[in-house]
């Protein structure tokens, strides 16, 4: 198995530079918000007492290391190139950049003038370095810790993932195979070990979910947001948009993608109109009951036009 670790400080783009390298080194990428919610499905609900903070190194290991034995990770969370000491086939990455460059990112991923961009930049390091010390018992990442260091002033996400290709087929990470059975279970027994003085035991429950398109124009849609490297997610969350008097949720909306890096919704309408309709009026309840929501319809038309404008086959679309 290989792992290519990305992370950086706040404010150089790290989740955007680790997706683009798993896309061009076709390994799977496992975003913080996904570990966030990987964690839970294994250990549940950290409930009214946080998990300790000094357990989470064994449990994200723990996590991650089964989900490495069956395919090779880019791993966009921060302090995960501490997770695998020792371990062959790692590439660990980090990214820094210019105070002026990372304020100028805030300001244009989170719509801020410059002196609240600086004030959150300025909050994010604190609470990175606060987290890191309470995990890892130091607050700043050891230079010698990252086999390469790359200046996000310099180069563009493009170049960077390019670079990275570049290390880890000089390392020949694909060269090496799974973990053996033998080896995955010595490790997870060591991990379990760990994890045993907290209480903490780890259920073999988490894994990576492949999406499973309901329709095909969303798989085309996918296909287009991956050609033009958008981040998505498909059918994150639910909303609830109807209750009865007992306050029990009797209709929701599930939008069929998220675009994390717009913070926007999407919702692909190919059906007949009379089915359209329906929707619509979810989509309008949607909006009065979460006004914050920001959701983008595409009609049977809007497709078409991808479709033909990308050379996609028109009949991958139904009327």
């Amino acid at each position: 198995m290989a792992i290519v670790t990305v992370s950086g400080e706040p404010g150089c783009r790290t989740g955007e530079l680790a997706r683009l390298a798993a896309l061009n080194l076709g390994y799977e990428h496992v975003s913080a918000a996904q570990l966030d919610a990987l964690l839970i499905e294994e250990f549940g609900e950290p409930g009214e007492t946080p998990w300790p903070h000094k357990a989470w190194p064994a449990m994200a290991a723990a996590v991650l290391v089964r989900l490495a034995s069956q395919a090779h990770l880019v791993i966009g969370v921060d302090s995960a190139e501490l997770l695998f000491p020792g371990f062959p086939a790692l590439l660990r990455i980090r990214v820094v950049a210019s105070a002026s460059r990372r304020i100028g990112n805030v300001m244009l991923d989170n719509h801020l003038d410059r002196g609240a961009a600086r004030h959150q930049l300025k909050a994010r390091e604190v609470d990175a370095r606060k987290l890191r010390r309470l995990r890892f018992r130091r607050a700043n990442p050891a230079p010698d810790s990252f086999d390469l260091i790359l200046n996000a002033g310099a180069f563009d996400g493009d170049v960077m993932a390019g670079l990275i290709v570049n290390a880890a087929q000089a390392r020949q990470l694909s060269s090496f195979g799974f973990l053996a059975p033998a080896a995955a279970a010595q490790r997870e027994f060591q991990l379990r070990l760990q994890l045993a003085r907290y209480g903490m035991v780890p259920s073999a429950r988490a894994s990576l979910k492949k999406a499973l398109f309901s329709h095909p124009s969303e798989e085309i849609f996918a296909n287009l947001l991956d050609f033009y490297r958008i981040a998505w997610e498909y059918e994150p969350k639910s909303f609830p948009i109807a209750w009865d008097a007992a306050g029990r949720v009797l209709e929701a909306f599930t939008p069929d993608f998220f675009l994390p890096e717009s913070d926007m919704y999407v919702e692909l309408t190919t059906m007949k109109q009379s089915l359209v309709t329906k929707k619509n009026r979810k989509i309008r309840l949607l909006r009065e009951i979460y006004p914050g929501v920001n959701i983008q319809v595409f009609y049977q038309k809007d497709l078409q036009e991808l479709v033909l404008k990308y050379g996609l086959a028109p009949a991958a679309v139904e009327s």
